[in-house]
Formats: structure tokens, C-alpha cells, sequence
């Protein structure tokens, strides 16, 4: 039976009034005007943002632009940016419970959860630093006796950054350290709903010793500036996290100046499993996937393609590991489902459901809206039935919904599992080494899990196919996302006249 844990009072917790940082200096917002968080977990007013308007990032972007063509950044040797970057690492690493918790509290997010969050965080930052020391060119001394080629990686500039408020501490980290290592300026722009941790980490990386100027963060709408972070013309690159359907508006103002655009976008991820594969694991694979931070992940495992063999003895599994599941409290330690991060999306979610269950979907584990008195909380949902010409199916729920579709041949497997627009991740479980190698390389995502799902280090790049978005983040080419590449071609000995007197 699902354990609830319900929500106690932030008794004694005094809101912060954050303000903006810009020019390394913290002020209001040009027009004097606030907004307030209330935790989706509790109920209570958890923050005071300034409200920037488009005058704001204006002044940001010209800060960006000023240390970017004037200040000491980019001229900085990569040993002097990777220290500062490795002492924001400790940094974060010291303050890891403020910052769990203001995740936890803003995002409704269990706080277990969120201190492996920071502690991840921590570790990009680190591994970020690495590759600024790393970062470097090519030479060219076979091209003759009297030319010599240079290719050179600069900086790319200013970037704008946007970031969403499902994994605020952490989807900053897979951006702004890489942008920064590779000599680059910023303009920080963090989900309205969940804005407290990237503003401390300004206090951070002033703490660290980063020049002013470096870091901008703008807190906001991103309807009321987000266009002009995409469009502005004195702005190099812009790297957006979210929905597909924002993405391609960001794209569409990057255009307007030609810019580098690097999205990281939607998913409808499927699990596929065949009668061999370790089945308790996968249960468990199943159950972390669909309703880790609440299904509100990009990287949700929410397609289950089971084969029809074993389907049914899956999806009792699966609904038993369900019903252990602990929902509540976020900050309470033994939290594994937290709250829905807004009444809006809460309604999203259930109109989702709702249609499924219209097209002929079954109700397998039956969600809704759980009472714990104050918050907004979701009990998981495994639809049942579904076949993938519905919209559960194919478009990203964002919630802790799962559905369950059968297959007959590894054919038809892969059929479904590459038939919708996105392709972000996947997973294949199969103990046989064909049917998995088979299956990675025919099917259409950025990442392929193979018998475990949802892993990931500094080292591996993420991003995705199709609607997924455009580019990678982490990796060891992540900081070079961030350069252009420059060629010198240099003459050393005399030049050969094209016009020669007759």
C-alpha cells in the first residue's frame, strides 16, 4: 500500500527576497516590480523575485557584452578560469543542504533526491574545469615548405542561457560551467518557478572570485524577455532545456541574427523488454523511471513496451512495486515522490489521462489527486491497453504516468518505439548481446540504456534526435560547444603574383 507522508509546516522558514545579479552587483529590477513562489509541497510563500523586464536584459546582455569584448575573462589562461571553476565545485559542495533544500522546497522535489542532484552538480563543475585546461587547436606543417596552417578555438561569446524548473540546480551545471571554462560570457535566465538555487549560485561564483560581469542572472518570464535572450544581436549563442514547443521559438528568434542554438528538448522514452532480460531489475527500472521527481523529467522511461509473452506478469509486477511507493513531504528523508510543481500542470496531467482513458486506455493503477492536506500531490497512474495510435502514447505527459504497450516481434518493437517525434533516450533489456547491439543502433535517441536505465556521468554526452533538440551537453567536446573555430593560413615565404605584366 502507497505510504503517505504529509507535508509539515516550514515553521520558522523566512522567505528570501532575492534580487538580480548583473555587472557582479546585486539590484532590483528597472521597474520596482516582484513575484512571489508558493512550495507546491506546502502551500507557503518560499521566495521574493525581482521581475525583470526587457530593460533588465537588455542591461544584462550589454554587461555580457562589455566583459566579454573588454574585461579580463577570455584573456584569462585556461589554469586561472578552470581554478575558479573548480572553487565554485567546492563551494557548491559546501553549501549542498541550502541548496537541496531550496530545490526541494521550490520544485517539490523529495531532498534526497536533490542532495545527489548537487552533488552531481559539484562534479560537472569539476569535470568542466578539466576540459578548459584541455581545450586546443590544430596544426597544419604538410601543406608545403612556405604555408603553415592554424586552426584556433575561441570563445564564442556571449550566451544566453534558459533553463527549466524540473532540475534547476542541476540542468545550469550541464551549461553555464562549460560556456564559462571556454572563455564565454553569460546571461543566466532560470525558470520563474524555481529560481532560488541558481541565484545562490551567483553568491557562489562571486564568492569564487568571478569577475563582474561574467554571470548575469535575470530572474522572470521567460513570455516577457525570453525572445530578446534568442534574438538579441550583441548575443553569440543561446542554450535552451524545455518543452519542443518553446524550443522551436527559440530557434526561430536565433534565426533572426543566425546564431549557434543548442536545445535539449522532449522525450517519450520507451523501455523495451524482452522475455530473457533480469525482470525483477527491470520492474524496478520501470517504476524509478516512470515516477523518478515525479514523471516531471525529459528523460522518463513512460513507454513500456513489454512483450506480450510476459506482459501481464509485468505489469502486476510493476503495479506491486507501485503501491509501495512513499509520496509526500519533499523535505522529509524518506520522500520518493514529491509534489506536482503547479496547479496548471497539475491539470495538464490530468487531462492527459483523461484522454487516454477516452481512446480505450485501462486504468491499470489507478492516480488522481492525493489530499495531504496542503500541496499538490499526484498518486502514480499505469495505463494499461494502450496501443500507439493514441496521444498518450506519443506526446510527453510530464507526470508520473506510465503506459504499457505489447509486443509480438522485435520488429514491431522497434516500429513503436521509433514512432513518435522524439528521440531523446531509450532503454533495451535483453541477457542476449545480439538483440541488445541490434536494437542501440537501429533505435533513434541520443542515449541507449542497456539493461539499466536513467545512468549518466560527465563523461557520456546527452542530448537527442528528431524533436529532442539540437546538439549535446556533457562530454568532453561540451566545452568546445561553446568556440568557433578560427583558421590561419600564414605565408612564410614569397607570394605568387596572379596578375603578371605581359
Amino acid at each position: 500500500m502507497t505510504t503517505l507522508i504529509k507535508p509539515q509546516d516550514l515553521v520558522g522558514y523566512s522567505a528570501p527576497n532575492y534580487k538580480l545579479l548583473i555587472d557582479g552587483k546585486w539590484v532590483s529590477s528597472l521597474s520596482g516590480e516582484e513575484f512571489e513562489r508558493r512550495s507546491p509541497g506546502h502551500g507557503s510563500v518560499v521566495g521574493r523575485y525581482q521581475a525583470a523586464t526587457e530593460k533588465d536584459a537588455l542591461l544584462a546582455i550589454a554587461n555580457a557584452r562589455k566583459a566579454f569584448d573588454q574585461g579580463p575573462w577570455p584573456r584569462m589562461t585556461a589554469a586561472e578560469r578552470a581554478a575558479i571553476l573548480n572553487k565554485t565545485a567546492d563551494l557548491i559542495d559546501a553549501n549542498l543542504e541550502k541548496i537541496a533544500r531550496l530545490d526541494a522546497i521550490e520544485a517539490g522535489k523529495p531532498i534526497t533526491q536533490v542532495r545527489g542532484e548537487i552533488k552531481g552538480a559539484a562534479d560537472i563543475w569539476r569535470y568542466a574545469a578539466s576540459l578548459a585546461r584541455t581545450l586546443y587547436g590544430e596544426t597544419y606543417n604538410n601543406l608545403g615548405p612556405q604555408t603553415l596552417g592554424l586552426v584556433l578555438r575561441e570563445p564564442i561569446g556571449v550566451v544566453s542561457i534558459i533553463t527549466p524548473w524540473n532540475f534547476p540546480f542541476l540542468i545550469v551545471a550541464q551549461k553555464l560551467p562549460f560556456a564559462i571554462a571556454a572563455g564565454c560570457t553569460a546571461v543566466v535566465k532560470p525558470a520563474e518557478l524555481s529560481s532560488g538555487s541558481t541565484v545562490f549560485l551567483g553568491e557562489l561564483l562571486m564568492e569564487a572570485g568571478m569577475p563582474p560581469g561574467v554571470v548575469n542572472i535575470i530572474t522572470g518570464k521567460g513570455s516577457v524577455f525570453g525572445n530578446l535572450m534568442a534574438s538579441h544581436p550583441d548575443v553569440d549563442m543561446v542554450t535552451f532545456t524545455g518543452s519542443t514547443g518553446v524550443g522551436r521559438s527559440v530557434m526561430a528568434n536565433a534565426a533572426q541574427t543566425v546564431k549557434k542554438v543548442s536545445l535539449e528538448l522532449g522525450g517519450k522514452n520507451p523501455q523495451i523488454v524482452f522475455p530473457d532480460a533480469d525482470l525483477d531489475a527491470f520492474a524496478d527500472a520501470a517504476v524509478f523511471g516512470g515516477y523518478f521527481n515525479a514523471g516531471e523529467c525529459c528523460n522518463a522511461g513512460s513507454r513500456l513496451i513489454i512483450h506480450e509473452d510476459i506482459a501481464d506478469e509485468m505489469l502486476a509486477r510493476i503495479a506491486a512495486l507501485t503501491a509501495r511507493i512513499r509520496i509526500g513531504d519533499p523535505l522529509h528523508d524518506q520522500t520518493q515522490v514529491g509534489a506536482i510543481i503547479s496547479d496548471q500542470h497539475f491539470e495538464k496531467i490530468e487531462t492527459y489521462i483523461a484522454q487516454a482513458l477516452d481512446e480505450g486506455a485501462h486504468m491499470a493503477v489507478s492516480g488522481g489527486k492525493l489530499d495531504l492536506g496542503r500541496g499538490q500531490y499526484m498518486s502514480p497512474t499505469i495505463l494499461s491497453n494502450v496501443t500507439p495510435q493514441m496521444q498518450i502514447a506519443s506526446e510527453e505527459v510530464f507526470g508520473p504516468v506510465v503506459s504499457v504497450l505489447k509486443f509480438k516481434t522485435a520488429e514491431q518493437a522497434l516500429e513503436i518505439a521509433n514512432g513518435t517525434s522524439f528521440g531523446l533516450s531509450a532503454a533495451i533489456w535483453s541477457k542476449n548481446i545480439d538483440t541488445c547491439m541490434t536494437f542501440s543502433r537501429r533505435l533513434r535517441a541520443g542515449t541507449v540504456w542497456v539493461n539499466t536505465f536513467m545512468d549518466g556521468t560527465p563523461e557520456l554526452p546527452f542530448g537527442g534526435m528528431n524533436q529532442s533538440g539540437l546538439g549535446r551537453e556533457l562530454g568532453r567536446h561540451a566545452v568546445e560547444d561553446y568556440t568557433e573555430s578560427k583558421t590561419l593560413n600564414i605565408q612564410s615565404g614569397p607570394r605568387t603574383n596572379w596578375w603578371v605584366a605581359k
